[in-house]
Order: structure tokens, then sequence, then C-alpha cells
């Protein structure tokens, strides 16, 4: 496993994003593409990643307006991916979000990345909904998991386990 530490998480500046580029194009088969993230630092969007010498490893894009959060990017770079960077990305993205007020986190991810599901359950998110042909896939469309975190302490739910078997 890695090991950084928390200085190496640091907000998205424009100077990064054709570096973010590469990594989203390398990781997904369905990129964001550049004009995506320009947009996202535009409007102000709580944008971070995570580096180590000197290199993005992973970042992650978090919109929060109104007690809530969405998030809408965390990505690995492919070849450091495995040794705990989504989470420590995922656990930064969390508590930006709480420093934001927010009491609750949503996302969305394909039901086919059960990778990301796992990291996504371990962190507290349940399942709370389907969206029906929501992503491209290579034939036709696939649907997408809405899951939710609650970021206030007290509140426990009671959603049983993702169903990670499709």
């Amino acid at each position: 496993m890695v090991n950084l530490s928390p200085n190496h998480l640091r907000p998205i500046t424009a100077k990064d994003l054709g570096a973010i580029s590469v990594i989203e194009q390398e990781a997904y088969q369905y990129p964001w593409p550049l004009e995506v993230f320009q947009g996202c630092l535009r409007v102000g969007y709580c944008s971070w990643l995570l580096e180590q010498d000197a290199r993005i490893d992973a970042y992650g894009i978090l919109s929060v307006a109104v007690q809530e959060a969405h998030l809408l990017n965390l990505c690995v770079r492919r070849e450091v991916q495995g040794n705990g960077l989504g989470a420590r990305m995922l656990a930064h993205l969390l508590q930006v979000a709480r420093s934001h007020d927010a009491e609750q986190m949503f996302l969305e991810v394909r039901r086919s990345n059960v990778r990301a599901l796992k990291l996504y359950q371990a962190s507290g998110f349940a399942q709370i909904g389907v969206r029906k042909a929501y992503y491209p896939a290579e034939e036709g469309r696939e649907d997408a998991m809405v899951l939710r975190c609650s970021l206030l302490k007290q509140e426990r739910w009671s959603y049983s386990p993702l169903n990670l078997d499709g």
C-alpha cells in the first residue's frame, strides 16, 4: 500500500487539467472531455488531487449546495490502483463536504464497477436507487446505482448491503 501524507492533497488548478485529462482518458472507456473539467473549475466545484513526487495519482470533484454534496468524479491513475488511493481521496472528499456543512453525499456509479462499489460501501454509502440507462456502454446503455452516505455522525442507515452481483 502506498503511504502518503496529507500534504499531498491539494486543490486542482487549471495547470493540472492536461495531466488529469490524460489520466481520465486512460482510466475510462467513456471519459470526461477536458472541457467538463474546465467547467467544474470555472463554476467552483470542490476539485482536489492527490499527488506524490509531483505526479498526480488521484483526483476527485464534488459539488456542494444546500447541505448536500454530489460526488461527480473520482479517479485513480491506472498504474497505482489497488493501493488505497481511491479510499484516501474519498475520505478527503467526505471531509471537504462536511467542512461545507453538507449533511449527505450522493453519487452515481456503474453497476459493473464492482471495485468502486466496494470502496463506496466500505466508506458508508448505501444504495438508494437506480438510474436506468444512465451511462453509455458498448452495447447500448448501462444502469447507474445511486448511492448515499450520511455525513451526520449520529445518523445510521438501515439499508441492506449493496447487491454487487447485478
